[in-house]
């Protein structure tokens, strides 16, 4: 394991009390401090994954990172959350054998003894050969913000880790319900497509061969060359609502897909200019209305029907609405499909995990 060393903790500068400004940055001591117990936490949900591990480190020098009372609960929760998703997956065929988890500090703002800091977490975990042809390991790179107060003493005391992604759950983090903001009901009626079932084994639906019509290695080969180095041709949405499905659009252009026309937004229309773009580019609903209205792929019955260069879509609360869109890079022998996707930036993830995680989700597969 690669993990960083567990927090020794940092103390305030002397003029904390009397000198610092209202709000400043911190200095470099601290935010090393501050990298050390987000790693310490995120590390150990990250254990609680990985087979033959209890899900918590031994602590370096008999230190251990500081937590209120309220988020100790919260994180032995966690904790036991992800142990249960690790028996899970293990009945699902998937299995962990080593991690790595990263942690770096983005930003901190300190007032009056209350920190708040932006930290980005990059973990690879390696695949168990269980089946024998898993890929070999999954990634995933994902932001949080941390809240903290300095005790007496000098000592910093975690209060609070949200991720500030808008897509699934890292595969180390507890599942939460996740919070959309409501579409109204226009009346309309939309091309929306058939939820795919997620049974395993699923009946045969081999990728026919089009004579080069599209090319699926260089979709799968695009979206793991930019799934967490993002492409600055193009616009990133991660702050307006989210990059998945721009990110598939980016996928499958790389792929062959053409240009539709027309206005922004009309959902038949499908195309991206620099400073431009349709609605059906970068919405996980109009990219469906798109794709179904332009016959450009099929719905499949089932979701481990899917191979490379195929599309997954969630609606996590089943509302009708699709929160989310992920393209195959890698299928198994043993026929399962592993995803990549943007929010969370993410690797090769295993529909057995995305299942393990959202079991009341309602899935649409694309076959393109």
């Amino acid at each position: 394991m690669a993990l960083a060393a567990v927090l020794s903790y940092a103390f305030l500068p002397s003029s904390f009390a009397s000198e610092a400004p209202p709000s400043h940055t911190a200095d470099q001591k601290t935010l090393n401090t501050f990298a050390r117990m987000a790693d310490d936490v995120l590390s150990q949900r990250t254990e609680a994954l990985v087979e033959d591990r209890s899900g918590r480190r031994p602590a370096a020098s008999g230190a251990k990172t500081r937590m209120s009372p309220q988020l100790q609960k919260d994180e032995a929760a966690a904790l036991s959350s992800l142990q249960s998703r690790k028996t899970r997956l293990k009945a699902l065929g998937e299995a962990y054998s080593d991690a790595d988890t990263k942690v770096t500090v983005d930003k901190s703002t300190i007032t009056k003894g209350h920190a708040t800091v932006q930290v980005t977490e990059d973990t690879t975990l390696t695949y168990k050969k269980v089946r024998g042809d898993e890929p070999t390991t999954t990634g995933f790179k994902t932001r949080y913000e941390l809240n903290l107060t300095a005790k007496p003493g000098g000592a910093w005391e975690l209060s609070s880790i949200a991720s500030k992604e808008n897509g699934p759950v890292a595969v180390n983090e507890p599942t939460a319900v996740k919070k959309v903001a409501a579409i109204d009901d226009d009346g309309q009626t939309y091309p929306d497509g058939t939820p795919a079932s997620t049974s395993y084994p699923a009946p045969a639906k081999p990728k026919v061969k089009t004579g080069g019509t599209y090319d699926y290695a260089a979709m799968a080969a695009y979206a793991e060359k930019y799934w967490k180095n993002y492409n600055p041709a193009y616009r990133q949405f991660n702050g307006a609502g989210g990059d998945c499905t721009n990110f598939i659009s980016q996928s499958l252009k790389a792929g062959g897909w053409q240009n539709v026309s027309g206005t922004t937004y009309d959902y038949r229309n499908w195309w991206y200019d620099g400073s431009l773009n349709t609605d059906s580019w970068a919405g996980a609903n109009e990219w469906a209305w798109f794709t179904n209205s332009n016959k450009r792929a099929t719905n499949l019955a089932n979701v481990y029907q899917m191979d490379v260069g195929d599309i997954l879509q969630m609606d996590f609360n089943r509302d009708g609405s699709k929160d989310h869109s992920m393209i195959v890079t890698y299928r198994s022998s043993a026929g399962t499909p592993y995803v990549t996707y943007h929010s969370t930036n993410t690797y090769r993830k295993s529909l057995a995990s995305l299942i393990a995680s959202y079991p009341n989700a309602v899935y649409f597969a694309y076959r393109t």
